[in-house]
């Protein structure tokens, strides 16, 4: 039941019109990711066009995921996080530990939660990988792969992603 749910997500809803071209577009989106992907979404969220993530993706209020992005494995967003089109939030990879087995048949690591604090601007292309947790008030920069957590009023930018500056 619930691949069927996901499957009229992605076919009625995820592909809608950007919110801003057609603005009952994110009304859609959040009724569908709520009631048929499972997750779990504060006030005034904004899916956009495209956007898909897992059922084990929270997201508070007043924040967005862009479009197309990507959120997949347990993922906290908190309020007021703004997201540029095509980021990607990662929480497992492939396990390569061994080297007598191909990397191909060694499956994928145990997911490792990613957390988003509050007041969060996260730059288009952004990665972030498994297990990092983004500080309130950062500024993640376009482009960035952050690798490590980010200190809270942080901007960071670069691959691997490095403190610029602070804001404070």
């Amino acid at each position: 039941m619930r691949k069927l749910a996901r499957f009229i997500y992605t076919a009625l809803f995820q592909w809608l019109p950007a919110s801003r071209r057609l603005p009952l577009a994110k009304h859609l989106r959040s009724w569908g990711a709520i009631h048929l992907v499972g997750a779990r979404l504060g006030r005034n969220v904004n899916i956009e066009h495209g956007a898909d993530f897992s059922s084990e993706v929270t997201i508070g209020d007043n924040s967005s995921l862009g479009i197309k992005c990507k959120a997949y494995g347990p993922v906290a967003i908190g309020n007021n996080v703004m997201m540029a089109p095509e980021c990607v939030i990662m929480t497992s990879s492939h396990s390569f530990d061994r080297t007598d087995i191909p990397m191909v048949e060694q499956g994928v690591t145990e997911p490792r939660p990613v957390i988003i604090e509050d007041d969060v601007w996260i730059g288009t292309r952004a990665i972030i990988l498994p297990g990092v947790t983004i500080g309130c008030g950062s500024i993640i920069g376009a482009g960035a792969v952050v690798t490590r957590d980010v200190e809270s009023y942080s901007i960071v930018g670069g691959v691997p992603a490095k403190k610029i500056r602070s804001r404070r």
